[in-house]
């Protein structure tokens, strides 16, 4: 399945450490980098409540919730990718 990584000029806290989504079968693992190592959430792809997009002029955001009240956000994406994760997820 795809993975996604976000635009590392698209917003400050980009530029070291973009965001990443690997979209599986079964689950959504999203990755935020950091100076050491990294975070990762982990969504099964049945308790995904909502998915969102919010687009700008460059860039596009997705903002991706589940029924148990986590919520991811993937900032500084291409307006595609964008589209592309909305069409896989829904």
């Amino acid at each position: 399945m795809p993975t996604f990584i976000a635009s590392r000029i698209s917003a400050d806290h980009n530029v070291l450490f973009p965001d990443r989504i690997d979209i599986e079968e079964d689950r959504i693992v999203y990755y935020k980098g950091a100076l050491i190592g990294y975070q990762s959430t982990v969504i099964p792809r049945t308790s995904i409540s909502s998915v969102r997009i919010n687009s700008n002029i460059l860039f596009a955001d997705i903002i991706i919730e589940s029924s148990g009240g986590r919520r991811i956000e993937i900032n500084g994406l291409s307006k595609r990718e964008a589209r592309e994760i909305y069409n896989l997820l829904q």
